[in-house]
């Protein structure tokens, strides 16, 4: 599967649960094998950490820890960075280099 956002790229979410739709982050991992990524700030999970002692004698602090979980790449959309809207992307051959392109303002994303 064509992946057309990336790491580092500002997206938002579009769909999803009601208290992340709207939200604005930026990408932390992209899954292309599952078609998911992973957004700064969105879908927080809670998980409950048991103290274990790992084999090189360090200690992972116990208590409940945060962390963004994914969610699917259809429910999040690339913000252009010059007309800061949600936008869909095209793809745009200048030779032989291939840039990213906003739909709404024609501008090159990369």
């Amino acid at each position: 599967m064509k992946v057309k956002i990336r790491k580092g790229d500002k997206v938002e979410v579009i769909s999803g649960k009601e208290e992340d739709r709207g939200k604005r982050g930026e990408v932390i991992r992209v899954l292309v094998d599952e078609g998911r990524v992973v957004v700064q700030g969105v879908n927080i999970r809670k998980k409950h950490q048991r103290p274990v002692q790992t084999q090189g004698r360090r200690n992972i602090t116990p208590g409940i820890v945060e962390f963004e979980g994914p969610i699917h790449i259809s429910n999040v959309m690339l913000v252009c960075p010059k007309c800061d809207r949600p936008t869909r992307v095209g793809i745009a051959r200048e030779g032989k280099e291939v840039h990213r392109v906003c739909k709404k303002c024609q501008a090159w994303i990369d």
